[in-house]
């Protein structure tokens, strides 16, 4: 079964290890794999395989430079997802809390 890029997104985001790697090269973009192992009490190789998921679904980018491997964070993957569901519901939101309050305004007494 092959995986769609929004799948592999949502499968990298629900582990929080990967959410923390994800915090860490963002606070630190072009940190190496040692600083980000550093951060956790796993072993080398499963912040390895972490990382290797958040590659896969577009989140990280890495580059090799002499012996260390330089970590970057994509936020596209993100802002995708986002894009894709909360402007669709943002303008439904909008629409209904202008209801509200225009429901309210009408409602309320003079003083």
């Amino acid at each position: 079964m092959k995986m769609d890029s929004l799948d592999l997104v949502f499968k990298a985001l629900a582990h929080p290890i990967r959410r923390r790697i994800l915090d860490l090269v963002a606070d630190q973009d072009g940190c190496n794999v040692n600083q980000v192992c550093s951060h956790f009490e796993v072993s080398r190789i499963s912040v390895l395989r972490h990382i290797n998921v958040l590659e896969e679904a577009g989140l990280l980018t890495s580059e090799k430079r002499w012996r260390d491997r330089l970590l970057y964070f994509n936020a596209v993957p993100i802002q995708l997802i986002y894009d894709r569901w909360t402007s669709k519901y943002s303008a439904l939101w909008a629409r209904d809390l202008a209801r509200i309050k225009y429901a309210i305004e009408s409602e309320e007494e003079p003083l």
